[in-house]
């Protein structure tokens, strides 16, 4: 039998970083959450189970933007969209109507300016493989739970991808007046939710801030990461981000400029998490309980399986130094003392 405890400052791992425009029905690794409920959070983390992606598009401003967005999402009236008491909109009029529905009720924020948004445009998605179905679902309970009571929205699966994906649009003007605002902890809060509802219907999905699983940097835009494939087609110039990024490099490799403050910062805070984990660890191989032994294996070769706690600028770096040394035969790459250690 498991008698699952931690160690001190464990919780903090998952923990949000400030208070969320509203805390989700559940919110597991949070000061609510039970002793089970964080081992089979653990376990899942070690197993590194799907991580979901909760993620704010856009917002529309005006009723012939959102009108487009809505089009975008409804494939112009092709697919159905759904929206709060399981309304289903179908057509382009539907939509029209809509638009019509949102623009006036905005019109009644006495406080709305004239760039204030009209909707958040939300993209939920898992990794290929996901049943497409279950994900809707799944979408369906997340937008309820978390914006039925106040604001009105609309949602549409779309399976045109390797990766299924819910889109949805919610009203930036709530039935109460308050307005959507969302922030960091939402979104934090947002993704809690949705892989609960996940794991609710059979899904396995986790949520987990990007420092807890080692990961320091960043993934890069989609916008970026497309002129970047471009690039490396020849189909035109390497992305502006991208030309600074390996300038600021470059600087690195060669031109004596050390670890930045923030890098260093970043670093010692990823020495921590991984000493907790290995702390946790420890305290669970030496449990009565033959499953939590073996969970605290686990988190061992999780900690080990973790990525070098490195910025983008210093990862570049590295590769220019290991290219600089291809071309250059016999030369040691600047900074590298690997010879010094065989």
């Amino acid at each position: 039998m498991s008698d699952f405890q931690t160690v001190r400052g464990f919780e903090d791992l998952w923990r949000l970083p400030v208070q969320p425009m509203r805390r989700p029905p559940t919110l597991l690794g949070g000061l609510a959450a039970s002793p089970d409920d964080v081992r089979a959070r653990l376990d899942r983390v070690v197993r590194r189970a799907p991580e979901v992606m909760v993620k704010v598009t856009g917002r529309t401003r005006d009723a012939g933007h959102l009108r487009a967005h809505l089009d975008y999402i409804s494939r112009k009236g092709g697919l159905e969209l759904e929206g709060r008491d399981v309304d289903v909109l179908v057509g382009r009029g539907a939509v029209r109507d809509l638009v019509d529905d949102w623009s006036a009720a905005a019109a009644m924020d006495s406080r709305r300016r004239a760039n204030s948004p009209l909707s958040l445009s939300i993209v939920l998605s898992m990794p290929a493989g996901t049943d497409a179905l279950a994900l809707r679902d799944a979408a369906r309970a997340f937008a309820a739970a978390t914006f039925a009571d106040r604001f009105d929205y609309v949602f549409a699966l779309h399976t045109d991808t390797p990766r299924p994906h819910v889109h949805l649009a919610v009203r930036a003007f709530g039935d109460d007046g308050q307005r959507l605002n969302a922030k960091k902890a939402d979104l934090e809060a947002w993704r809690q939710t949705f892989a609960q509802t996940l794991r609710d219907r059979g899904i396995e999905a986790e949520a987990t801030p990007r420092r807890a699983r080692g990961v320091i940097r960043k993934p890069e835009r989609g916008a970026v990461r497309r002129l970047g494939e471009r690039h490396a087609a020849g189909l035109g110039a390497m992305p502006r981000v991208k030309a600074a990024a390996y300038r600021e490099a470059a600087r690195a490799a060669f031109g004596g400029e050390g670890t930045r403050p923030w890098e260093q910062a970043a670093a010692a805070r990823q020495a921590q998490i991984r000493a907790t984990y290995l702390a946790q660890a420890k305290l669970l191989q030496a449990s009565a309980s033959a499953e939590d032994r073996a969970l605290g294996a686990r988190v061992e070769q999780f900690v080990r399986g973790m990525p070098a706690p490195d910025s983008q600028r210093l990862v570049l770096a590295r590769e220019l130094r290991a290219a600089n040394a291809r071309t250059r035969p016999g030369r040691e790459v600047p900074g590298d003392r690997s010879k010094d250690r065989s």
